[in-house]
């Protein structure tokens, strides 16, 4: 008969626990008394960490929470003269006479059509510009390429819409080698009826490239491995970009949709405000110019904050929803 194993008849001797082992009874005990540090001595022992983040807190600090108490207003019937703690507190009056206005709801109808075509084409055209310049083989001609689609980002507004003037205006290059060979476009930048595909061509033209930096960055932490495995197998192009491009920057596109969609009533002020006067209110009036006009030029200042609040309530109200949507799917979302 075979002897048994020693493991099996001898039961294990139990050794000495190493002391700085965090599961350790000693280790737990110093890592408590670590946590327990009084608060001078950690602000001591991390004062450079606090001292790099100190600019960002403050920036944040003053530029958004505290211009948040200014949403008083929305339930005043204010007077700056009067300054906050005199003028008249009327509850929900300046939303309900917002909500009564036929200018508030064209506002909101024109900025939920231009949300709408920009997610449907300013969106995905950062994604689209990424995946082809990941395509390329030569480095030069990616890096070349990438400068040159950068560029438009640092064109301030006013030079954007002076360009497209030049182009598409009624004496524009375009419009006129168009006229000659008896095609008749007219004046596209004082069309209404093109004015929201025209901010959102002029949005993908300054922005797109821009856009790109995210999404290759995320290309580019994907295995190589699987490229390489799935061109053996004999998938083509079109196929590795569904198969793993796509799936691998899937989790960067939920998250920049989310953060999107909190932006959903924000289309624009300055690039919309230098091209309203050319096309009328009734086709380029939205929520940002329509809290500008009422607030600071007409001095209506409780129903223009009662708009404000009510955008971004709305926005705040969006990335929940999402998120809680993202989380449903298995995806990780802007936060847990």
């Amino acid at each position: 008969m075979a002897d048994a194993p020693v493991s099996a008849v001898r039961s294990p001797v139990p050794q000495p626990r190493d002391p700085d082992d965090a599961d350790s009874p000693a280790g737990k005990k110093r890592a408590k008394a670590r946590i327990r540090q009084p608060l001078r001595h950690r602000l001591r022992r991390d004062r450079a960490l606090l001292l790099f983040c100190l600019p960002g807190v403050l920036y944040f600090v003053l530029f958004f929470y505290l211009p948040l108490a200014g949403n008083v207003i929305a339930f005043q019937d204010y007077q700056p003269f009067l300054g906050f703690k005199q003028s008249p507190f009327v509850g929900l009056a300046n939303f309900t006479a917002l909500l009564s206005e036929p200018e508030f709801w064209s506002a909101v109808s024109n900025t939920l059509q231009i949300t709408a075509i920009q997610l449907l084409l300013y969106f995905p055209a950062p994604i689209a510009l990424a995946l082809l310049l990941n395509s390329l083989i030569s480095e030069k001609i990616k890096r070349f390429i990438q400068t040159i689609v950068y560029l438009p980002h640092f064109l301030s507004w006013v030079v954007v819409v002076a360009m497209f003037k030049q182009v598409l205006g009624g004496a524009g290059s375009v419009t006129t080698l168009l006229m000659e060979h008896g095609v008749n476009i007219g004046n596209v930048m004082t069309d209404p009826g093109t004015f929201k595909l025209l901010i959102t061509a002029q949005a993908i033209w300054k922005d797109c490239g821009w856009g790109t930096i995210i999404f290759l960055a995320a290309i580019a932490s994907i295995d190589m491995g699987q490229y390489e495995s799935a061109a053996m197998d004999g998938a083509g192009w079109l196929r590795r970009i569904w198969h793993i491009t796509l799936p691998g920057i899937r989790p960067v596109i939920l998250m920049l949709l989310i953060l999107r969609l909190g932006d959903i009533l924000s289309v624009g002020f300055e690039q919309i405000i230098l091209q309203r006067d050319a096309v009328g209110p009734d086709a380029s009036e939205v929520m940002d110019t329509y809290v500008y006009f009422h607030g600071v030029i007409d001095g209506d200042w409780g129903m223009s904050t009662a708009a404000g609040l009510m955008k971004g309530v709305i926005g705040f109200a969006l990335i929940l929803a999402a998120n809680k949507l993202a989380h449903r799917f298995g995806e990780q979302g802007v936060y847990r």
